[in-house]
């Protein structure tokens, strides 16, 4: 793949308890097109990986999410694991962080059960997403439709359900990532609503 990432600033956000495969194989394919990548979180030091069920590797924080700005970055990627997004939901920071990239039109990669933070980020409204399948609900219940999908793109959101999928997944992400900023939230919104390249 050639370097179609060059010259971007992917922040990749997770906190202990994030799926291993779902934040190491997307931060690999995403550094091997060219991009530079950096882990936040809500704490220093390193955050705890998780390999389903078994504890994984220790990764090392870059960066607060709470000293973070999107203004800095490119492109958001939020992997999955039950414990990690149920974290970050709960950090205020952190979901602002979410949804400011939203509110600057920026493309957003979330797998498996990194979706809970859009939820929280209340971002999901009039949006089709896929992710793990007992998400289903809170998804629906923000606004969402939910799809059961290898990957789904809508408008800079890439979404999937689970570790399975990460091929596809990554590939898309770099996708958005490469192509940058999204129009307007949905067809037809007023001209006041749309951001502005």
């Amino acid at each position: 793949m050639a370097k179609q990432l060059e010259g971007k600033r992917i922040a990749f956000l997770a906190a202990d308890g994030f799926e291993q495969s779902e934040l190491e194989q997307p931060w690999n394919e995403i550094k091997n097109a060219g991009a530079t990548v950096e882990l936040l979180s809500v704490h220093k030091g390193s955050i705890q990986g998780m390999r389903h069920m078994d504890k994984g590797d220790a990764f090392e924080v870059d960066r607060l999410v709470a000293e973070s700005d999107a203004a800095d970055y490119d492109g958001l990627v939020l992997p999955g694991g039950v414990a990690n997004p149920d974290m970050l939901r709960t950090n205020l920071p952190a979901v602002e962080f979410v949804r400011d990239f939203f509110a600057q039109s920026k493309p957003v990669a979330a797998i498996c059960h990194g979706p809970w933070t859009l939820v929280e980020a209340d971002v999901l409204r009039g949006r089709t997403v896929t992710s793990w399948p007992s998400l289903k609900t809170d998804i629906r219940n923000a606004g969402g439709e939910w799809v059961d999908e290898e990957v789904h793109v809508d408008r800079g959101l890439v979404t999937s359900r689970k570790p399975a999928d990460l091929t596809a997944f990554c590939a898309k992400a770099i996708e958005e990532f490469a192509e940058g900023k999204h129009g307007g939230r949905r067809a037809g919104a007023p001209a006041a609503q749309r951001p502005t390249a």
